[in-house]
């Protein structure tokens, strides 16, 4: 049900590989860790499918590491977890800086074990406002999540957590279950390692990465997402990405997959190609509401 491999470096990484069936791997966003994906991974795992998740290194239960704490070595843990279990016909999903992890890992290792990848709220193509990418978040943005994290983490995370999924939007409910959970996930990890991912989310380009994915993919981005803006990521991801499908949801945050969880896991289905008739009918259902950008 859980369990540590250990990579060539060292480093431990908690993993959790539930059932049987065809492999879907998630990966998440910062800070958290694996548990962010529970919803997700209960509703597959009840549709047949084999649901795999993994804390990143420094994230979660994993070693806290000092070193390493970057995207190449990021992807490089992933396909060295992906060897391990021996997994083929795979599904990617990662969200925000897991779709960054999982971009990676399709640029550096290929699609060769890969039948479809998911992004969800992911940071690619990149981030970073520059004369290149002027849509992107200026630098000043990044450092105030640094000196956050320095300073206080345990606050910031808490404050984080309320723009995180929407909850300083007047029209939205608080979950403080889902502040306390996001303050938790993020207090698991390691401060040092944590702080270095804020330079692989923000600053690293995943543009090469990106065109080279020759899989089916699907894009879910929000809206009103106040962590990764839609316009500077899946807006120009899709467009360079050979096989994309883009869903917009209308207003929503950065933490959809847990705001609404329900049409989240519903879509992530059809996508998959599940059989339940259940799940099918709520997306036809929905499709009047959606946003659909298609690239070939």
């Amino acid at each position: 049900m859980s369990s540590f491999f250990t990579v060539s470096d060292g480093t431990k990484i908690f993993y959790k590989d539930w059932g049987q069936g065809q492999p879907v791997l998630f990966s998440h966003g910062w800070p958290l860790t694996s548990d962010a994906w529970e919803s997700q991974m209960l509703a597959l795992l009840h549709e047949g499918y084999r649901v795999i998740a993994h804390d990143r290194r420094g994230h979660g239960r994993s070693s806290q590491t000092w070193e390493g704490n970057h995207m190449d070595q990021y992807a490089d843990d992933l396909a060295e977890l992906i060897d391990e279990l021996d997994l083929h016909d795979l599904i990617l999903v990662g969200h925000s800086t897991g779709g960054g992890e999982v971009a990676r890992y399709l640029g550096r290792h290929g699609t060769t074990r890969v039948a479809k990848a998911v992004l969800v709220g992911a940071v690619p193509p990149l981030m970073l406002k520059t004369p290149q990418n002027p849509g992107g978040l200026p630098k000043e943005v990044f450092d105030d999540i640094r000196q956050g994290v320095a300073d206080n983490r345990s606050q910031f995370y808490q404050d984080l957590s309320k723009k995180f999924y929407g909850f300083n939007r007047m029209m939205n409910k608080t979950s403080q279950g889902l502040c306390d959970s996001f303050w938790l996930q993020g207090m698991m990890g390691g401060i040092k390692a944590q702080w270095d991912c804020i330079e692989q989310f923000s600053e690293v380009d995943y543009s090469d990465d990106i065109k080279k994915i020759d899989v089916p993919t699907l894009l879910i981005h929000g809206s009103d997402d106040q962590i990764v803006p839609i316009g500077a990521s899946a807006i120009e991801a899709v467009k360079l990405i050979p096989n994309a499908i883009l869903k917009v949801y209308d207003g929503a945050d950065h933490g959809l997959a847990q705001t609404q969880p329900e049409r989240f896991t519903s879509d992530l289905l059809e996508f998959l190609g599940s059989p339940s008739e259940v799940m099918a009918g709520r997306n036809l259902g929905r499709l009047s509401e959606e946003q659909s950008l298609k690239h070939h």
